[in-house]
């Protein structure tokens, strides 16, 4: 239409034109890892699994960049569990920003639910400035069942001098639906105006 104005929306995994910056980050439990990696190609990596565990479920994947963090999907302290922390999230984000988004981030946890939701909003959220509320909304759209880990949200929040934009974000969009495992999803990296 004549005049019309650009509309505000995160980008869908099917629109059609995408450049590098409307890159998407792509959330997987462990177990469809391998489903999700061989429908991308070429894709950067972070895994985030409990000290232990899973040791060579990353074997035989080739992706251009790998981080591998290991901690308990926990929100306050529990004896011999290792707990998310500022050093942690702070590799997350640098992980984020290094990546050029010429090819799709994937991030997986063991289900697919907590960690690897948290690390996907956290990284979208540092790229759009202003949009936590607006993120969560297409976080919840998205993944009904996505269920970010809090303390890494709160995390990131103060790191990125947030003020509480995103730990609110996320208590209002509450608790994702009980799920055993998630079901791949995808974040878009970037807000844009579209039309």
């Amino acid at each position: 239409m004549h005049g019309r104005k650009p509309e505000d929306r995160w980008l869908q995994a099917d629109d059609v034109q995408a450049s590098p910056a409307d890159a998407m980050i792509h959330v997987s439990s462990l177990s469809r890892l391998r489903d999700v990696a061989t429908q991308l190609g070429s894709f950067d990596l972070l895994t985030m699994l409990s000290p232990g565990s899973a040791i060579g479920a990353t074997d035989g994947l080739r992706p251009e960049r790998h981080l591998h963090l290991s901690f308990h999907d926990i929100v306050e302290a529990r004896p011999d569990l290792v707990m998310p922390d500022r050093k942690v999230v702070e590799a997350i984000l640098d992980f984020g920003r290094d990546w050029t988004a010429d090819r799709p981030m994937l991030v997986h946890c063991w289900a697919g639910v907590s960690r690897s939701s948290a690390a996907a909003y956290v990284m979208a959220c540092d790229r759009n400035p202003g949009r936590a509320h607006d993120l969560a909304v297409e976080l919840r759209r998205r993944a009904p069942f996505a269920t970010p880990n809090r303390l890494m949200v709160a995390l990131a929040d103060g790191i990125l001098g947030r003020n509480g934009a995103m730990i609110d974000a996320i208590e209002q969009i509450g608790r994702g639906a009980d799920i055993f495992e998630g079901i791949p999803y995808q974040l878009p990296a970037r807000w844009r105006a579209v039309g």
